[in-house]
């Protein structure tokens, strides 16, 4: 096994705070990957891994993929990430959360955190009470409160670029989606999908979600999580966690587009990017289309004032930039997900040397 310098080191993360703290039974890792267009921006993940090391590989490949998702969005932030190890249904408490805004603050203003899986509203509300280095407020206390909608319609905005390209036609109507997961983005997107008549599709772990959406659209069909795979469809959606898009799965997927919420959905980003391009699947890069979130986020810590209309304006323009990567991916005969980093790399390579020829940027 690596270690963890070494794991460090593998993608140029600048800075990984392990925090603890006995009392409340806070276990954390908040990994800064790179502040080059400025200050980590990320939400903070709460979920139970198997273990520590599984926590630390997940939160650096979260970190470093804020960093593409905020650069290739145009955003002035850089990457960052957390992870809470803990089960989110049984292990929170305010206690737990103000110690984590602790570790937050700790960082002057060099990571900004908001929601992610397992984390709402009124949790960031909780770790603002320690820290100003908070976003997703809720809407109540003049924040952008849950970024969920916004991801679910950038997602939805990159699917309907990526039907386009493989149908002709960005119409989602009679297509069959197979939405995995539907927790905060995942029924937010299934609700989009359900107005533009698609056939949808759905699976998760938690029986309760299947039971809340099912009531509200009784067409949708249910099929088993492990089963999801091999259901009919033409676009998959992968909106739970990552690594999703691997060898077993790309034997099984009969579909023409992934398209879905989730980070880190290839198992290994260049050979299984190549193994959708090889099976005739067009992959919609997780990173670029489901950047919605922090694009609302930064709609409230760059504003003096959070609008929702500018949010949402701003997130529209992932389905250009979706068409904009496939042609760059055709262009150059390589794929998505690798052009879509490519492009990310230039911008922040670009400003870096801005940066490095403004001597009085950070006051010396």
């Amino acid at each position: 096994m690596q270690s963890v310098f070494d794991q460090i080191n593998e993608n140029n993360h600048e800075q990984v705070v392990f925090c603890n703290d006995p009392q409340t039974g806070l276990k954390a890792i908040i990994a800064i990957h790179n502040t080059v267009l400025g200050p980590a921006a990320g939400g903070t993940r709460m979920w139970m891994y198997n273990s520590e090391a599984e926590a630390l590989k997940d939160v650096l490949r979260l970190s470093r993929g804020m960093t593409y998702k905020n650069a290739v969005a145009g955003l002035n932030i850089g990457g960052g990430k957390a992870v809470i190890i803990g089960d989110a249904r049984k292990h929170k408490s305010e206690a737990l959360f103000r110690a984590f805004g602790r570790f937050v603050d700790s960082l002057g203003g060099k990571y900004i955190t908001a929601e992610d899986v397992g984390i709402g509203t009124q949790d960031i509300e909780q770790v603002a009470m320690e820290t100003k280095y908070v976003s997703g407020m809720p809407k109540s206390l003049g924040g952008s409160g849950d970024p969920s909608p916004v991801t679910a319609y950038g997602v939805y905005v990159g699917m309907k670029a990526a039907a386009k390209k493989v149908y002709g036609s960005d119409s989602l109507a009679g297509k069959k989606v197979a939405v995995q997961g539907v927790g905060h983005v995942g029924q937010y997107l299934v609700e989009r999908l359900m107005k533009e008549n698609a056939q949808v599709i759905i699976s998760d772990i938690y029986e309760d979600r299947i039971q809340a959406l099912t009531k509200q659209f009784p067409s949708l069909q249910v099929v088993d999580k492990d089963n999801i795979y091999d259901a009919d469809m033409d676009i998959y959606a992968p909106c739970a966690l990552g690594a999703t898009v691997n060898d077993d799965t790309l034997n099984r997927l009969k579909c023409k587009i992934i398209a879905g919420a989730a980070n880190n959905q290839l198992q290994d980003e260049n050979r299984h990017g190549d193994m959708c391009g090889e099976k005739g699947i067009l992959y919609a890069p997780d990173f670029l289309i489901n950047s919605g979130g922090i694009i609302n986020v930064y709609c409230e810590i760059s504003m003096p004032t959070y609008n929702a209309d500018r949010a949402y304006e701003q997130t529209e323009r992932i389905y250009q930039y979706t068409l904009d990567i496939i042609e760059t991916a055709e262009r150059e005969k390589i794929n998505t997900h690798q052009a879509a980093v490519q492009l990310a790399n230039k911008r922040i390579e670009a400003m870096a040397k801005l940066n490095s020829n403004s001597k009085n940027r950070y006051g010396f």
